[in-house]
């Protein structure tokens, strides 16, 4: 994914509006406050919320409930 960063800060989440991190693989940008990943196929973000998968887990932090 080659998203510019200065282009991804401007996105926001479309179910809780919080701020969306870039996710190299799998490919996507994610919102850590929903646990949704919003896939990006062809540089285009996919917001529509039906089609967001949940969120890798991010380790140890992310398995005791800690955001």
């Amino acid at each position: 994914m080659a998203l510019d960063p200065d282009f991804v800060s401007l996105f926001r989440c479309p179910r809780c509006h919080g701020k969306l991190e870039a996710s190299v693989e799998p490919a996507g940008l994610g919102c850590v406050r929903c646990a949704l990943l919003y896939a990006v196929q062809d540089e285009l973000p996919n917001f529509l919320i039906e089609e967001a998968t949940p969120l890798p887990s991010r380790g140890p932090a992310a398995a005791d409930g800690s955001r």
